[in-house]
């Protein structure tokens, strides 16, 4: 079957593949992007997991934070220049905070009158193109942080067993050490309890077709699986990865020893985490 330049072109930039790669992957798979992926994972020619995906235009990240409510939204345009331009992040800042002050009840006629007012005055298309609010408690804390001119946009929430601690500066320093690490690591999943069990089978799957080729004992060839989707799972899990100041030890275990410092438990509650041009789930 004939296989588009396009299609073989879209496959590379997700996978990294190479272009004569993709296309006997895409002939074999009969032109299912899906399987071709597949495909270039079990060959070893693909990561198993590529976070961002394909660029899809310019932009800006903004965050916002408050007492009660964090807001993280991404902002796009159709070139680098116009993601500088001070009406531009203006815009970004009206926007974060109209959900600031709203949340997800803002309506959406409120959010696209600033957007269509400043295509007229900057003469290029825009839009609002995803945004997420994490709500937070009395005890719970919010950390905000933007990296690289707005091109990543991190929210992080922790939860702590008093409300007094949230006012802690050593807790409040790895708060914010947190958020650098998740706008380095880009964890895909919180833990591993978190992970879809369908995706979990597809990794074991091609792990699997990965280790056949070694010529080991099956028992031996379990173990290798095994050991791959741990190493993975460690990667894309945000509390199992090596923590960005000290790689040689995970983020929950830093979590355990801050616990132990101030006198209370601290858990990651959850996190947002935006890059510029990143394919978005559905998209």
């Amino acid at each position: 079957m004939e296989i588009k330049a396009l299609d073989v072109k879209r496959l590379r930039e997700k996978t990294g593949a190479g272009m004569m790669d993709c296309k006997k992957a895409l002939q074999q798979s009969g032109g299912d992007f899906s399987k071709a992926e597949k495909i270039l994972k079990e060959l070893g020619l693909a990561a198993a997991q590529k976070r961002a995906g394909r660029a899809t235009g310019e932009g800006r990240v903004f965050s916002r934070a408050a007492e009660r409510r964090g807001v993280l939204l991404e902002l796009s345009c159709e070139t680098d220049f116009v993601a500088k331009n001070k009406d531009f992040v203006a815009l970004g800042e009206r926007l974060g905070d109209l959900l600031l002050d709203k949340g997800a009840s803002s309506p959406r006629e409120e959010l696209e009158a600033p957007i269509q007012e400043a295509i007229g005055r900057i003469k290029e298309n825009m839009s609002l193109r995803r945004f997420g609010i994490l709500e937070t408690s009395d005890k719970e804390l919010l950390t905000s942080y933007i990296h690289g001119e707005g091109k990543i946009g991190v929210l992080v929430k922790l939860g702590v067993s008093d409300p007094a601690q949230r006012s802690n500066s050593k807790l409040q320093e790895v708060a914010f050490d947190l958020a650098l690490h998740t706008a380095a690591f880009a964890p895909q999943y919180l833990n591993r309890e978190a992970v879809p069990e369908a995706y979990i089978k597809e990794q074991e799957e091609i792990f699997a077709k990965q280790a056949e080729g070694l010529g080991k004992p099956e028992g031996i060839l379990k173990g290798i699986t095994q050991g791959k989707l741990k190493k993975h799972l460690a990667e894309i899990c945000f509390l199992d990865q090596g923590f960005v100041k000290d790689q040689g030890m995970s983020v929950s275990k830093v979590l355990e020893n801050l616990g132990k410092e101030i006198g209370g438990g601290v858990r990651v509650v959850d996190y947002l985490y935006y890059k510029v041009g990143d394919e978005v789930e559905g998209s």
